[in-house]
Order: C-alpha cells, then structure tokens, then sequence
C-alpha cells in the first residue's frame, strides 16, 4: 500500500498533523492501533494554556517565563517563545472548528489558574477539555476525507540509509503483516509513561513501542529521565482526577485535615510533597467540600463522576484519597522547531517529541498546546517534503510473518499479565518520583534478565485472529527495553532536576544543565549532553 502522508497515532498530535498535511489531491492516512477518539489525549482534561489578551496580569513575555522556570533551564528559550506567540492563534483554530469551549459571564473563552503560572490562561471546556478537542478534531479529519486505519500494531519503520520510506504494521484483527510506503512519515504516537503498569493515570494503549523502533532505526530520543508524576490519581485506580480540581480550589489535606502544600506549585514539588506523605504510610485526600456544589457540577462534572464510579464517593461531601501516578513523558525523539527529526521523511509531534519545550518539567495546560503546536509544524513540513520525497517499495524488511511464528511455536509460557504487573511495581518504586544510583542498578540487572526471559517466552493463546494477548507480549517487550533506556539515563544524570529527583545527588548541577542525547550505535546506548537550542 502507498500513501502520500503517513501519521502513526490517532491522537490530538495525529489528528492536527493531519489535517495541516491535508491539500487536494494529497492522500493523507492516519494508521493507530486503536480508535481515535481513544487516545491518550482524553486524560488532557483541564485546559489548554494561552495568552487571549495582554493584562496587566498576563502577557507573552510571563508565559514565557512560567514556561522557561517550569523547564529547569533545559528548554530552548526561541522554541517556547514562538509555541507561546502561537497560543491565541491556536485557541482561535480550535474555536473555530467548533471545539466547545467554556464561557465566562462576557461569553468570552473561560480561563483557570494552573500550577506554576503567574496568571488564569486555561482555557478549558469544562473538565473534558482534551476529549472535545479530540472530538472536534476527529470530525474535521472525517470531514476533509483522511484515510484512518485503526487497530494497525506498528512492528517497524521502512529504512534505506538515514531515510524513512514508510511503516510495517500487524493488523491486529487478522495478523496480517502490512507494509504502507509513503513519502513522509509523521511519527504521533503518544508517550511512554504508561509502560508503569498499574502505577499510570495512562491507557493500556499509551506503550512505547513505537519508540523503541525508530530508536533501533537511528533516531535520536532526549531528556528520557524526565518522567512527570501527577499529583493527584485516584487510591486504587490511578485514575487521574485533573489539576482543574485544584485550580478551581480544591485543597490537599493529610489525614488530620492539614493543609500541607501550595496546591498550585509546579506538579513536580506536589508529587514529591504527597509521595513523602505515603512513604510514612499516612493517606493524602484530595478536599473540594468547601466549594459550592454548583460549581463542581459545572465545572468538574467528569471528576465528580469518576470519583463516584472508582470509589463511591460524592466530592461535593467527602474527602477523596489520592496518589501519584506516572503522567507523562517529557522525553521522546528529538526534533527540531520544524518537528524535523534525524532521519530523512520523519517527522514527529505530540507526546513522542522532544521539541525543547518542556525541559525538566511540563507545565499543566502546556502539553495540549505544545501538541496542537507541533503537530501544525508536522503537518506543514510533511507536505513541504513531498516536493522532493519519492516512494520507494524495493526496500528489504524483516520477515516479520516467521518472526511471529516462532514467538507462538516457543514453549515456555509466560503469564504477561502477571509480569507486567511486577515489571510496573519496579519500575514505579525504583525510577518512579524518587531515584537513587543502587535501587535503578537493582532494577536494570532485573530487567536484563526480564528480556532475556522474553526473548524465549511464548503465550498460551495461539490464534490467528484478533490475538490481543500476542500484541500484549509484543508491546511488553518493547517497554521493558524503554525502561531500560530511561534508567541509563536517569543514572547518568547525577543530579536532581523537575521531575527527576535523585535522593543520592538532591541538589541541581550547573554541568546538567543539558538535555540528554542517546543514539543507538552498534547495538549500544550512547548517552551524552549537549544545549537546547
């Protein structure tokens, strides 16, 4: 199959590129392994950040500098100054093609107040904000005929010298081994924080396979230690109550009711704040009892909703028993301000990319932004690369039909199921909120011996059809090579900086005041640092 414009991933990144790729007669296909409006770009609920009009309050120029402070000085100063300039262009986009925005009392786009921000700049559409957009998009994306492909399991990229040519994909309801050539190749498909099974607010979804294959392929991934931890998931469920919750007043209580942090710090001190807290076995609650019960109808109706559904609880009249949960990734591929990778024909957006914008630590409302933004840059290159791009079809790939065929002929079965749940209580424990140089030596000697196992490990299931358990052993490979990855990483960076803390180097260093680089060279990891430019 060939197509003008590849997308890998269906979520808000995905979707944008797409639509900014989109010209009369260009064939645009979006290829995910699940549904659109499932993507991981639902959990964004709280809102969108932008500058709508400069105050006295707000401007550009303090946008700029929440987000550079929030980054930990390892941000590109020009990359966030132009995704902030962009911001009110992007809410009037959005508005534009119908996204359902909240309205203050002038009927103007409703603005909150996030953690780490000077001034109210969120926008938001209730506390669903990230699931209209996602919506809207969809529907425009139908609207000007882009091809989707969905249920599509990406086994590996398409590669002659340092050029992309296209994707190999298993069709996840037939095992069917499919090869789509394109020009040029958006790569949009959400981050790795889910890989911390059952310690994630993330979807089973959100793995990082995809990650790992364009790695393996040449491409250049920084700042992968930088694992954001959300404040406030829910005791038992890690599902996410949003930010939007405190934003709109909601306190963090201890056990005897004490208030005992800035509710609105950045996410990375909130964390650690509850985290102290549940290391010492206390409960930390979430309080939103003071607010008026109109206003959580209005305003948090979905958290209202979950906090009854995970744990029979009314928020308007009991506290809610919280946690930290991995959130999001600030790492991912590296690109350019023109979403350009190191690899001809590729491009990337969303949670995958590292565009220097977030550095050490995302700002709330920042990540649906820096998604649209990115994502346009995307698209526009993509589309800019046709004009010099050919289709290339004699390229030599794996056999991946025998490969699959020897994963289900092996005879050591492994409860998957079961790993992953051990896999994501190591994970969580030793490169989760808190790190140090022996527990991450610990966990990699685990995970080394944990690959090996997988290489020789089968599932009971053999069917042909719709084999979920198959895509569940092959997704689980892959994240145990990502957290491989993320903990070299995390160990070369003896320093605590945002997100990542280290217990043994507590201070912050001037000699880490890098990104991270790692390459893949003669199957080893190379880690090195260079400036965000």
């Amino acid at each position: 199959m060939t197509t003008d414009i590849l997308v890998i991933g269906s979520g808000a990144a995905g979707l944008t590129a797409a639509l900014e790729s989109k010209r009369d007669n260009i064939r645009v296909t979006v290829v995910s392994k699940c549904y659109p409006t499932n993507s991981q770009t639902c959990q964004a609920q709280g809102g969108i950040n932008a500058v709508l009009e400069t105050t006295e309050d707000d401007s550009i120029e303090k946008f700029i500098e929440d987000t550079f402070i929030a980054s930990k000085g390892i941000a590109s100063k020009s990359s966030i100054k132009k995704m902030c300039q962009s911001s009110k262009d992007i809410i009037t986009w959005l508005d534009d093609i119908a996204v359902p925005f909240s309205r203050d009392e002038q009927n103007s786009i409703a603005q909150r107040k996030f953690g780490g921000t000077k001034a109210k700049r969120t926008c938001y559409s209730s506390d669903y904000t990230g699931l209209k957009i996602l919506h809207t998009l969809y529907d425009q994306c139908i609207k000007n005929k882009i091809e989707f492909l969905n249920e599509y399991f990406l086994l590996d990229f398409i590669k002659e010298d340092e050029n992309i040519y296209g994707a190999v994909f298993l069709d996840i309801k037939t095992l069917e081994i499919i090869k789509i050539y394109a020009k040029s190749v958006i790569l949009a498909s959400g981050g790795y924080a889910g890989i911390y099974e059952n310690n994630t607010t993330n979807s089973s979804f959100t793995t990082s396979e995809a990650l790992v294959k364009i790695y393996k392929n040449g491409a250049t991934l920084s700042n992968l230690e930088f694992v954001q931890f959300h404040p406030t998931a829910i005791e038992g469920s890690n599902t996410l109550i949003s930010e939007s919750a405190r934003a709109e007043g909601g306190f963090l209580v201890d056990e005897k009711g004490n208030r005992f942090i800035d509710e609105l710090k950045p996410r990375d001190e909130v964390s650690r704040a509850i985290s102290e807290k549940l290391l010492k076995n206390e409960k930390v609650f979430l309080d939103l009892r003071h607010l008026d019960e109109k206003l959580i109808d209005e305003l948090l109706p979905q958290e209202k909703q979950l906090a009854k559904t995970f744990k029979d609880i009314d928020i308007s009249k009991e506290l809610l028993p919280i946690i930290s949960a991995a959130h999001y990734s600030m790492g991912g591929v590296l690109c350019d301000e023109n979403a350009k990778t190191s690899l001809k024909n590729l491009f990337v957006c969303g949670e995958c990319a590292q565009g220097n914008i977030h550095g050490a630590n995302r700002l709330g409302g920042n990540s649906l932004l820096e998604v649209i933004y990115l994502a346009k840059k995307a698209g526009n290159s993509a589309f800019q690369n046709l004009q010099r791009a050919t289709i290339k079809e004699d390229i030599k790939t794996v056999d991946f039909e025998k490969s699959i065929e020897n994963i289900l002929s092996n005879e050591n079965i492994i409860n998957v199921s079961k790993e992953k749940k051990e896999f994501g209580e190591k994970l969580f424990k030793s490169l989760g909120v808190f790190k140090d140089e022996t527990s991450m030596k610990t966990l990699l000697s685990y995970l080394e011996e944990l690959e090996q196992r997988l290489k020789v490990s089968t599932i009971e299931d053999k069917s042909r059809v719709y084999n979920k358990s198959l895509i569940e052993f092959l997704e689980f490979k892959e994240s145990v090579y990502m957290a491989k990855l993320i903990a070299k990483c995390a160990l070369e960076r003896k320093e605590s900086r945002g997100a990542h803390f280290r217990s043994d180097f507590k201070e912050q260093k001037e000699e880490f005041e890098k990104i991270s680089i790692v390459k893949y060279e003669k199957e080893q990891d190379i880690i090195s640092y260079e400036d965000a430019v």
